[in-house]
């Protein structure tokens, strides 16, 4: 079914706005370079109508977000003039790089198929040590936001619906191509809803049954702005409305800071009727270190769970941010607060090379909720998003975390309201 391919376990959680989770730090911000050598900067552009017209007129517009201005693309003199007009708000859009990915263990080889067709966090979501093959999800929408799916590998095959690449220069969006030569977005994907390929040997995700919007929203190397991210959102949401169909939006991304554009993106999505899924982020075990947009009220924080017992349950991972101490408790979400943990250490998946590899982060967590929040919403489909929000955190609470740094009985800022599960 596959040929052979060396790989490696790496610690790795894409995680955006406009960045990436590696391993338990975030990626380091660089600088964009055009041909000339000058530096470009993807910016925001608000100010009087009159003046916006111009720089349109001049430049171009990347994105128009109406009320909250555009943004567009300039070189270094050009931003420098744009600074110095009195009548324009101009903010710089920041652009993050994935960093290396931390190796864990040696290298091995990889197997024809894959070293389980359940991986440990699949029986774990399950609650069945013996499942092979999974089911559930059909009917629903799962658009995974990320570097793209490679859409033919076999076990993702059939499964996308949309295909769209909203990083592309010479248009806004690319229709029938998320092409992902990365490996994070076609790993995150197989654990929604991989199906064990055409010979059922393959791997199984939480929810075999849903659909795929695969939209390419970071490239190649991991990077991505935010003003293309909070498009992909608002377009999946616009979507989602238009087919009439039932939508659910992972983002295995995140940025330690708070960005409007992506914001405001989620709080439209949200009231659409759409479940968003996020990162907590790779930057625990301190307080307060959750990423964006994972820490935003309207959409559901993910940590990340090990296949480890400690005081019999399962133990939150070091790398797995933590939230706010001063808010757990009280089974509220509210900004910078973890409010679920899932599976996120050694989780296999498929990979960008057709074959399959082994990472960890609260990206992997992220893929198993969004699965789960698709098989639980294609067997009640009279839930609205809230109700299905609401459902996981009751299937939370009856799978209470207490191992890991700050996990506790109840609501903690480690693990949030616990591990919902499938049964």
């Amino acid at each position: 079914m596959k040929k052979k391919k060396v790989i490696s376990s790496a610690v790795l959680s894409l995680t955006l706005g406009l960045s990436v989770f590696a391993g338990n730090t975030f990626a380091q911000e660089v600088d964009a370079k055009n041909v000339k050598g000058l530096e470009e900067y993807r910016v925001l552009i608000q100010g009087s109508s009159t003046e916006k017209q111009k720089v349109k007129a001049a430049h171009g517009a990347r994105w128009d977000f109406n009320g909250e201005g555009f943004t567009t693309t300039v070189n270094e003199k050009q931003y420098n003039a744009l600074l110095k007009n009195k009548n324009l708000k101009v903010t710089q859009l920041q652009e993050v790089q994935l960093d290396t990915p931390n190796e864990v263990g040696p290298v091995k080889a990889l197997a024809t198929y894959p070293s389980a067709q359940a991986p440990w966090g699949i029986k774990a979501i399950y609650n069945d040590s013996t499942v092979q093959r999974t089911s559930g999800g059909n009917g629903i929408n799962v658009a995974v936001l990320d570097t793209g799916v490679n859409i033919n590998h076999i076990d993702l095959q059939g499964k996308a619906e949309q295909c769209k690449d909203f990083t592309q220069t010479s248009a806004q969006i690319v229709n029938n191509s998320c092409t992902d030569r990365n490996g994070h977005g076609t790993h995150v994907a197989g654990t929604v809803l991989a199906h064990g390929g055409s010979d059922g040997a393959g791997i199984y995700g939480v929810a075999p049954g849903a659909d795929l919007w695969a939209y390419k929203v970071l490239t190649d190397s991991g990077s991505g702005y935010s003003d293309d991210i909070a498009a992909a959102i608002r377009h999946a949401a616009d979507e989602a409305t238009r087919t009439g169909t039932k939508t659910i939006i992972n983002m295995s991304l995140g940025s330690a800071s708070k960005d409007t554009l992506i914001t405001n993106a989620v709080n439209y999505a949200y009231s659409k009727g759409v479940l968003v899924v996020a990162a907590a982020g790779n930057d625990g075990y301190g307080n307060n270190t959750i990423g964006y947009p994972g820490a935003l009220p309207n959409s559901v924080a993910v940590a990340a769970l090990e296949n480890v017992q400690q005081n019999g349950t399962y133990r939150v991972a070091n790398f797995s941010s933590r939230g706010n101490p001063t808010t757990a408790g009280d089974f509220v979400i509210q900004e910078r607060d973890v409010e679920l943990s899932a599976p996120g250490a050694g989780i296999e998946s498929t990979w960008f090379d057709g074959n399959y590899k082994t990472i960890s982060g609260t990206s992997m967590a992220t893929p198993h909720v969004a699965g789960l929040a698709a098989k639980i919403w294609a067997s009640s489909p009279s839930l609205s998003h809230t109700q299905l929000r609401t459902e996981l955190q009751n299937r939370a609470k009856l799978v209470d975390i207490k191992g890991g740094y700050g996990a506790a009985t109840g609501d903690d800022h480690a693990s949030g309201f616990g591990f919902p599960r499938v049964k």
